[in-house]
This record gives C-alpha cells, structure tokens and sequence, in this order.
C-alpha cells in the first residue's frame, strides 16, 4: 500500500512527490492528464507508483488515506474534492497544498467535516526548489487529525538547525490565511528591493555593481534570500544578445492572487496592511505600460540628492522591518477575531529556511513573540532601528520624490512611521465633518461619550 498520494504532477506537484519518495514514502500519482503520470512512471522512482484511474489511485492508499492536491486554487480543487468524495472513508484525509484562498478553504472544511473526511488547507512556499528539497509548510486543519500526517509534512519540509520547517498552525483555513499573508509580505520585500534598484541606477551604478552592492548587505542584518536571489539576476547574462538579462526582461509584473487577497483581508479587519498594498498596487501600476510610455517625461523631475549606499540600506532595512511588522500584525489580529490561537513565534520560525521571506529578520521576530509583545516594533532591537534609521528612510523618500522615481514602499513605509510617531493627524476634523453632514457625532477631549453639535450653516 501507498503511504501518500499526490494529486497534480505538475511541476510543483512533481517535485514534492520526488521530496516525499526521496524521504522513504511510498507515493500514488495522479493527473487528470495521463501524459504527466506517465513522464513520472519513465523516470522509475522506486517508491512511486501512477494511476490512470483514480478509483484505484485511492484503493491504493493506505488507511486512513492521505490525498496531497497540487492543483489550481479555485474550480479545480472544488471537483478534485467533488470527485474524491464518493472514493473515500471516514477520517481520510485531503490536503489542499495550493494557494487557495482562506475562506474557500473554510466552507470546503466544513463541508468535508460533516462527512468524516478531514480536510487541511496546507500552505507551501519555496517554489520548484523548495518543493523538491524542502519547503517551509503552514498546516491548518482538525488538531487531532494533524499527527496522522505530521511525520509526512515534517519530515519533507525545509530544516533550519535540524528543526522542521513545518508546524501545526491552526483550524480550519489558517494554514492557508499564514500563507496568503507570508506572500503579501513577499510582495512587499521583492519591491523594496525593486525600489532599491531604481533608485541606485538613478544615481549612476550599473546592473553589476548594485549586485556587488547587495552582496555586501546581504553580510549584514538584512541578509535575506530575496537579496540574495537579486544580487544574482543582476548579475545574470542573456544568451540571446549578451546584454545583462535584466535590461531584457518587459518592465510589467504579473501576480496570482495571493497579495490581492492579502489587500481585502488586511481592510477587512481594518488593519493597516499599507506597505503590502502598495506592494500589491504597484505591481497594477507596471500594467500600465502604455499610458506610462505616453505620459513619461510630460511631469517635471529634477535629479535628487545622490544619496549614499549606507543609508539606502538603513532605509531598506527600516522598510523591511515595517513590512514584516505588519505582516505579523496581520497574524496577531486574525487569530484574536477568528479564535485561531496563532502561535506568532512558531510562525516565524518555519520561515527561516525552505521560504521566499527566509531572512536573518525573523531571529528577532522569534525574540519578540517569545516576550510576549503585541507589535515586533516596540521590541527595543527594533525601536532603536526606528530612531537610528527614520532619518535616512526619510533622505530616500525626498530623494525619490525629487527625482521623480516611483517609490510606493519606501513611501508607506515613512508614512507608517509617522502616522505612528504624530500626536495629532487630523481626525478632529473628519469628526467634525462627519458630524456636521450626517450627525454622526464626535468624542471631546474633555469628557466622555459622544455629542452633536448644532453646525451653524453660515
């Protein structure tokens, strides 16, 4: 009998397939296209074995049955489980290993739970490498049933010091939620180092000396693997031309869904997610790329202050810090309105290896959860960072606004920060407004509750 199978042999499902066999697992295969099942049965894997049929996929599996999806969020995981049901037993069990957003991940547990099927929302995050070699894992499904299939997603998962990468999360779709959030993050890194990058070539340096430059942060406290990966794409020649294979590539970026949701869920609990969604918008903003070719050098821009590499990087790891603190934030907030009972440090410490976000951060992130505290920025490592650093974040903002460059990140990020750090923002006066239109009333400074006022209308 097979210990596991896997449904999707694409690439990403093929690898973790490859990850389980390689980890003593004897693994089912499954495509709903044959072609994909076949190219794993040639490569004669000892511990695999493909199905054409998914009838005899599931009776191949030992009980109770372990259904790993590597499949498409949305559609395509509903009929997987459609055709699932009918095939399977009681306490058997589906794990959702895609990018599937938390709340679909909810209603497909409960809907599975009133059959005696139980059903896990597992977020994966390391792309092809990580797959096959070890990804960070977010498990989040019925407690009692996470041992039946720990030593499978501990044992493939990503190690850091010899501790796994992967942890029970929590109920339900948490597993997916810590994911969707970990990518919102991601988005939020990958164009502080995009911003980096413009503004460096604005001051004059060449694709391979910003290479050489971020391999020298990535010696210090914001070595990450996102600088790492940059340092290398710059770094990187075009077959085709040999110009470097960054001046190649079309200035647009794509995105799948996850810093979308990230967005939505951030305003749906009203908490400040801003440096994820300008991350998010800007991304929608590289779209843009005609109108952006129309309108390009049609607004006035000067050169700014040539700004000193030491204090970009200061800025960046600020940014960073604020990016991961919101993030986290995010975290500490949804687990308090959904009951899921987070473990914030756990959290952290599956992503320091077999991740995209895997970063020298998240050490400090550790400490900060171990001391209880409610936001990573009042932890003094960071709070000395704040003092230290606002200063040259705010050099690289007035910079970027005089140069014209487009920094949304950098921006959000001192705009954070001063929100934060401002005695007064003007809320006054939206209560004021809000109660002379509609009488919804206001709070004074003086004594409680809340009042209208009579507006004079002269």
């Amino acid at each position: 009998m097979n210990d596991i199978g896997v449904i999707g042999l694409g690439v990403m499902g093929k690898n973790i397939a490859i990850n389980m066999m390689n980890n003593s697992f004897k693994v089912a295969g499954y495509n709903r296209s044959y072609e994909k099942t076949e190219e794993l049965i040639k490569e004669n894997h000892e511990n695999f074995t493909g199905y054409k049929m998914l009838k005899d996929f599931v009776n191949s599996l030992s009980i109770p049955r372990k259904v790993f999806l590597m499949v498409s969020a949305g559609k395509a995981v509903d009929a997987v489980i459609d055709e699932l049901i009918p095939l399977l037993s009681e306490n058997d069990i589906i794990m959702d290993a895609g990018n599937s957003y938390f709340k679909d991940t909810n209603s497909r547990e409960e809907k599975l739970k009133d059959l005696g099927i139980n059903y896990f929302g597992v977020g994966v995050s390391g792309g092809e490498e990580g797959a096959l070699k070890g990804p960070s894992i977010m498990p989040g499904g019925e407690k009692e049933a996470y041992p039946l299939i720990s030593d499978i997603l501990e044992a493939i998962s990503a190690k850091y010091d010899g501790e796994s990468c992967c942890k029970y999360i929590g109920p339900k779709g948490s597993g997916h939620y810590v994911k969707m959030v970990h990518n919102g993050i991601e988005y939020a890194d990958m164009q502080l180092l995009a911003e980096v990058y413009l503004i460096l070539k604005n001051n004059g340096y060449s694709n391979i000396e910003i290479s050489e430059i971020l391999d020298k942060w990535n010696k210090t406290e914001v070595e990450s693997y996102l600088v790492f990966i940059t340092s290398k794409v710059l770094k990187e020649k075009d077959d085709k031309t040999n110009n470097d294979l960054i001046d190649m590539i079309v200035d647009v970026a794509g995105n799948k869904g996850t810093g979308r949701w990230t967005s939505i869920e951030a305003l749906s609990q009203e908490y400040n997610a801003s440096l994820l969604t300008a991350a998010y918008q800007a991304r929608i903003m590289s779209n843009e790329i005609e109108l952006r070719k129309d309108l390009s050098n049609k607004i006035s821009k000067e050169q700014g202050e040539k700004l000193d590499v030491e204090v970009l990087r200061k800025a960046y790891s600020l940014a960073k810090s604020v990016a991961f603190a919101q993030g986290f934030g995010l975290y500490k907030d949804a687990s308090e309105k959904y009951n899921w009972d987070l473990d914030l440090k756990e959290i952290a410490s599956i992503f320091r290896a077999g991740c995209i976000i895997q970063a020298r951060l998240l050490q400090e992130i550790m400490k900060a959860y171990e001391d209880g505290t409610k936001n990573i920025l009042t932890l003094p490592v960071f709070k000395n960072q704040l003092v230290e650093n606002s200063k040259d974040l705010r050099k690289v903002v007035l910079s970027g606004v005089q140069s014209g460059l487009a920094l949304p990140v950098f921006t959000s990020a001192l705009t954070y920060l001063d929100s934060l750090s401002s005695e007064l923002l003007g809320a006054n006066i939206i209560q004021a407004q809000r109660d002379y239109f509609g009488a919804h009333t206001y709070q004074r400074v003086d004594r409680d509750g809340f009042e209208h006022h009579n507006w004079s209308e002269e």
